[in-house]
């Protein structure tokens, strides 16, 4: 299954404060990018992964958020999925480490 337009449509969108954030379908699921640096996934059952630095994925795991295989990415707090603030600064602690 690949990730809908959709997903596409409201990953990018909650992530727009962020600059102009820019996607790449792959595996069955989707790359976001600001710049050139991959920030984020979106899986093909549309849930919305931030890299992380080993700090970072603490705190996300202390809000619940579940690891994606043994990648540095972890899901967003669901808290997060209906505040782009909230998501752009999960996302801007890896970008600015």
């Amino acid at each position: 299954m690949a990730v809908s337009d959709a997903d596409i449509a409201f990953a990018t969108d909650l992530f727009s404060d962020l600059g102009h954030v820019t996607s790449r379908k792959m595996f069955g699921g989707l790359g976001l990018y600001l710049d050139a640096a991959i920030f984020a996934l979106v899986s093909s059952e549309g849930r919305i992964y931030v890299k992380t630095t080993p700090e970072t994925a603490a705190m996300l795991a202390d809000e619940g958020a579940e690891q994606f295989h043994n990648m540095p990415y972890w899901s967003l707090p669901e808290s997060a999925l209906d505040d782009p603030e909230t998501a752009c600064d999960w996302a801007r602690r890896f970008l600015t480490s």
